[in-house]
C-alpha cells in the first residue's frame, strides 16, 4: 500500500493529457518529429494516447442528431442533468446488463473525466483521504490532489488490502477500474466485485467504478463477469461511463449512475464548471447507443487484431520484455525487467514514438519497470513503431551498461 501525503505530487514524466503525454519526457512537443537513422525526420507515432479513431457510424449518428436537433431549439439548450432521451437510453443499458436503473439515477457529463472530477468535489475535502488502485488511470487522482486531499494506493485486484486501507484511512472516496483495467488490463472477478460492495456498505464509503472500457471485451468469453453495481441497490456504489472509448474520444459525453439524490448533488456541483453537456453531442450518443450492438463487433474485432499484432511485434523484437495479453481494453502493460521506464520513454521520443512510463500511473512514482503501449493505432503505425522502440531500448540499455562498466573501472 502506498500513500501520497496531502498536497504532494509524486514525480512523474511524461504527464498524459487525455490519456496521452502533453509534454513527453525531454520536453519535446508531441507534434514534433523524431529523427531517422539517416538523419532525416520521421513522423511521430503516438502509442501513449489510448483512444481509437472514430467508428464509421459516427457521421451517420451526427446526421441523425441534426435531424432531431430542431426539437430542442425552442428552449435555452441547458439540460443540467442531460437530455431525457439520453438519460433513458443509458438507464436502459444498465437495466439490460442486470442493474435496474431509472433515468433519475443518470447524470450526463462532459466526458468521464468530468464525472470523476465532480465526484471528487462532491465527496472529498481538504485533508481527507481517497483510495485508488496503483497503478490507475492517470487523471483520476488529479482532482483529488488539487482539493488538498491525500491519495492512498492499493495493488490492483487486492481486495484484502483495499479493505485494510479503508479501515485504516477512513477514506471519503474509493476509485477503481474493474473492467479491462487501465493500464494493466486486469478484470475483477464476480466475487471481488461483491467483496468491494460489502466494503462500501460496511464502511459507508462511496466507491466509484469506472466502466469506460467495459464494452471493449476483445476475446470470446472475456465479457465482464458481473456488473460492478451488483443489483444496483447499494447507495454507496457509483459507476461512471463514457462514449469516448467505445465510439470516439471527440464525443465528449460521459455519465454517472448513482442514487437520485447523489445525481442531483453532482448536478449542483457542476454548475460552476460547464453547466450542461452540448445537446448535439448528446443526441449523437443516443443514436450510437441505439446502434451499439451493430457497431461493437467490428470495433472489437479490429482492436483484437491490433492487440495481437502489437503483442507479436514486441515479443519478437524486444524478447526480454514481459508482455501479458489483456482480454480487453486498449493497452499493453509491458514489463521491462529493469527500472528504466522513464529513461526509455525519453529515448523513444527522438526515435519518433510516444509511450507512457509506468510511474505516470502510480500515486508514489513506482512501476519504474513498466511502460504502457496502446494498440489503438492502425497496423502500419504499429509495425513501424516497434522497430523504433527496439532501437530506443538498445540505446538505453547500452548506455546503462557503459555507465556500469565505467563505474567498475573507477572502482
Amino acid at each position: 500500500m502506498t500513500t501520497l501525503p496531502r498536497g504532494a505530487v509524486a514525480p512523474r514524466s511524461p504527464e498524459p493529457a487525455g490519456d496521452a503525454p502533453a509534454v513527453p519526457v525531454g520536453g519535446t512537443s508531441a507534434t514534433e518529429r523524431g529523427t531517422a537513422s539517416d538523419g532525416g525526420a520521421v513522423a511521430t507515432i503516438d502509442l501513449a494516447q489510448a483512444t481509437p479513431a472514430a467508428t464509421p457510424a459516427l457521421h451517420d449518428a451526427y446526421t441523425a442528431a441534426l435531424d432531431d436537433l430542431p426539437g430542442y431549439l425552442g428552449a435555452g439548450g441547458y439540460a443540467h442533468l442531460g437530455i431525457d432521451p439520453l438519460r433513458a437510453a443509458i438507464a436502459d443499458r444498465y437495466t439490460a446488463r442486470g442493474v435496474p436503473t431509472v433515468p433519475e439515477q443518470i447524470l450526463v457529463t462532459t466526458g468521464a473525466q468530468q464525472a470523476i472530477s465532480l465526484l471528487a468535489h462532491a465527496f472529498v475535502g481538504r485533508g481527507e483521504t481517497a483510495v485508488v488502485e496503483s497503478p490507475t488511470y492517470f487523471h483520476a487522482p488529479e482532482p483529488i490532489r488539487r482539493l488538498g486531499a491525500r491519495v492512498v494506493g492499493v495493488p490492483v485486484g487486492d481486495v484484502e488490502t483495499l479493505a485494510s486501507a479503508v479501515r485504516r484511512t477512513r477514506p471519503r472516496l474509493v476509485y477503481l477500474v474493474p473492467d479491462f483495467h487501465n493500464p494493466t488490463g486486469a478484470t475483477m472477478s464476480a466475487e471481488e466485485r461483491a467483496a468491494v460492495r460489502r466494503i462500501a456498505d460496511r464502511a459507508g464509503v462511496t466507491v466509484v467504478g469506472d466502466e469506460t472500457l467495459t464494452d471493449l471485451a476483445l476475446d470470446p468469453g472475456a465479457e465482464v463477469p458481473a456488473p460492478f453495481d451488483g443489483d444496483g441497490t447499494s447507495p454507496h456504489v457509483v459507476t461512471v461511463g463514457s462514449a469516448s472509448k467505445t465510439f470516439w474520444g471527440g464525443v465528449r459525453v460521459g455519465w454517472v449512475r448513482a442514487e437520485a439524490q447523489v445525481v442531483r448533488r453532482l448536478a449542483r456541483v457542476r454548475q460552476s464548471a460547464d453547466v450542461a453537456t452540448p445537446v448535439l453531442e448528446q443526441l449523437a450518443v443516443v443514436e450510437l447507443l441505439r446502434r451499439r450492438d451493430e457497431i461493437l463487433p467490428a470495433r472489437t474485432a479490429e482492436l483484437r487484431a491490433r492487440r495481437d499484432l502489437l503483442v507479436d511485434l514486441v515479443r519478437r523484437q524486444l524478447p526480454g520484455w514481459r508482455v501479458p495479453v489483456p482480454a480487453g481494453g486498449l493497452c499493453l502493460w509491458a514489463g521491462l525487467d529493469r527500472p528504466l521506464a522513464q529513461a526509455f520513454a525519453a529515448a523513444a521520443v527522438p526515435h519518433g514514438v510516444l509511450v507512457t512510463p509506468g510511474p505516470a500511473f502510480t500515486p508514489d512514482g513506482s512501476a519504474r519497470d513498466r511502460v504502457r503501449l496502446t494498440f489503438a493505432r492502425d497496423p502500419e503505425q504499429l509495425t513501424e513503431a516497434v522497430p523504433r522502440l527496439a532501437r530506443a531500448w538498445a540505446q538505453v540499455t547500452a548506455g546503462r551498461q557503459t555507465a556500469g562498466s565505467a563505474t567498475l573501472g573507477a572502482a
